[in-house]
């Protein structure tokens, strides 16, 4: 069973930095492949980033690629999302997920959701 717990929204400028963690009390976290989404009022909910069991391999939206980084602690079960030169176009409530692949993640094949964090940035 994976259970999973986000932390680290909250209010920051823009321009400012935020990192995002997500635990997972279970024990089968590193086998699974992990994604962190987004969802704005009144959008549906987005693909953000994606990253491999083994933190090998990461993929990320066009929106993100370049100011948010993907990464994963196996060891402490937790997975990471530093965003960094955020904007308020990044505002949003971020869930974690857990999925198979990278590819199914991107397409929002998820098994599991966290219950997700607010972020929001002012101008």
């Amino acid at each position: 069973q994976v259970q999973l717990v986000e932390s680290g929204g909250g209010s920051v400028q823009a321009g400012g930095s935020r990192r995002l963690s997500c635990a997972d009390s279970g024990r089968t976290f590193s086998s699974y492949y992990m994604g962190w989404f987004r969802q704005a009022p009144g959008k549906e909910r987005e693909f953000v980033a994606a990253i491999s069991s083994t933190g090998f391999s990461t993929d990320y939206s066009t929106s993100v690629k370049g100011r948010f980084t993907i990464s994963r602690d196996n060891a402490k079960n937790t997975l990471y999302l530093q965003m960094n030169s955020l904007k308020p176009e990044d505002t949003a409530v971020y869930y974690c997920a857990a999925g198979v692949s990278i590819l199914t993640l991107i397409r929002r094949s998820v098994n599991y959701w966290g219950q997700g964090t607010q972020v929001t940035v002012s101008s």
